[in-house]
C-alpha cells in the first residue's frame, strides 16, 4: 500500500484539487450551514421550523435565543469562508469582519421575511390545490428553495464568499431547484412543482413571475479569451419583466429580455427578446415559434 500512499501524496497531482486552510481555521461546514438555514427559517417562519412550540407569550423568547445562535454560528462560518477565499489573512482581525457581516445579515431578516411573505402569497394564489398559507410554507419545495436563495443572496450582497453558494446548493439537493445566489428576483415569485428549474447567476426576474417545472433561465456558450479560457463575469442570462408566466420545460438562453405580461408556453426554446404581452406557443411546424393571441 505504500506506493498508493506515495502516489496520492504527490504534490504535482494535487494541483487545483488540494486546499490548505490558513491558520488551522476549519473549512466551512455543510452540517453547520444546514443548522444555520434551519435557524434562519425558524426566524422567518416561526412555528414551522425548529423544535420550539411558538405562541404569543413565547415568541420573543424564541426569537431572542435563535438570533443569538445564528449570530454565533454564522460568524464562525463566514470567517471560514473568508479564510477559504484567501484574500484576507486568517487573523483575529477577521473575527471582527465576520461578526460585522453576520450582524449585517441579521439586520436584513425583517426585509427578507417581507419578501418571502409575498412569495408565499404568490404560491398560494397560483395553486388551486393549496389549502392554506401554512401548507405552502411547510410543504412546498419552491418556498424552501426560494428561502435559501433569499438567504444566500443577502449574504452574497455582503461579499461573503463560498457560503452563499453552499446554501443555494443545499436547496438544489433538497428540492431539485437550482437558483444561483447572484440572480436578482423580485417580489411575489413562485415556482410550481419546481423540479429541474435552473436560474443562472446574472438572471433578473421582476415582480409577480411564475415558473413551472423544468424551466431554464440559462446562458449560451460564452466566449473565450485569447488563451482559450472562458471569460467570467459577463452578463449572460435572461432578464424577465413583471407579470410573466413561463410554462414547463421551456428554455430561455442568453442576455435576452422578456417583456412585462408575456406568456411563454411549454417546451419552447427562446434565444431572442420577447415583447411585452406576447404569447408564445409551439407551432405545429417545430422549426418556428408562433405568437398566439389566444389564452394558453
Amino acid at each position: 500500500m505504500q506506493h498508493i500512499i506515495q502516489q496520492l501524496s504527490e504534490i504535482e497531482q494535487l494541483k487545483n484539487i488540494c486546499h490548505e486552510q490558513g491558520n488551522s481555521v476549519s473549512m466551512p461546514s455543510v452540517e453547520v450551514l444546514g443548522n444555520i438555514v434551519q435557524i434562519t427559517r425558524s426566524l422567518l417562519f416561526p412555528g414551522y421550523f425548529g423544535e420550539a412550540a411558538i405562541n404569543e407569550q413565547t415568541l420573543i423568547y424564541h426569537i431572542g435565543i435563535q438570533v443569538e445562535r445564528l449570530q454565533r454560528l454564522l460568524a464562525q462560518q463566514i470567517k471560514s469562508g473568508l479564510c477559504f477565499e484567501g484574500t484576507q489573512s486568517c487573523s483575529e482581525q477577521l473575527d471582527t469582519v465576520a461578526q460585522q457581516k453576520a450582524q449585517a445579515f441579521i439586520e436584513q431578516l425583517p426585509d427578507i421575511r417581507k419578501q418571502l411573505q409575498t412569495d408565499v402569497v404568490a404560491a398560494y394564489n397560483g395553486d388551486p390545490a393549496a389549502k392554506s398559507y401554512g401548507e405552502v410554507i411547510f410543504c412546498y419545495p419552491a418556498i424552501r428553495a426560494i428561502s435559501n436563495y433569499r438567504i444566500a443572496h443577502a449574504l452574497l450582497q455582503l461579499d461573503v464568499p463560498l457560503i452563499p453558494r453552499i446554501i443555494a446548493e443545499m436547496a438544489h439537493s433538497e428540492t431539485g431547484i437550482d437558483i444561483h445566489p447572484g440572480a436578482t428576483i423580485g417580489n411575489y415569485f413562485t415556482i410550481d412543482h419546481g423540479t429541474g428549474v435552473v436560474i443562472g447567476e446574472t438572471a433578473v426576474i421582476g415582480n409577480n413571475v411564475k415558473l413551472y417545472q423544468g424551466v431554464t433561465l440559462g446562458a449560451k456558450s460564452f466566449p473565450l479569451d485569447e488563451a482559450g479560457n472562458p471569460i467570467k463575469g459577463i452578463d449572460r442570462h435572461p432578464k424577465i419583466g413583471n407579470n410573466v408566466i413561463i410554462y414547463a420545460n421551456s428554455t430561455l438562453l442568453g442576455n435576452i429580455h422578456v417583456g412585462d405580461g408575456a406568456i411563454i408556453g411549454g417546451n419552447i426554446w427562446v434565444d431572442k427578446d420577447v415583447p411585452a404581452g406576447a404569447k408564445l406557443r409551439q407551432n405545429p411546424n417545430p422549426t418556428s415559434l408562433h405568437s398566439a393571441g389566444g389564452n394558453l
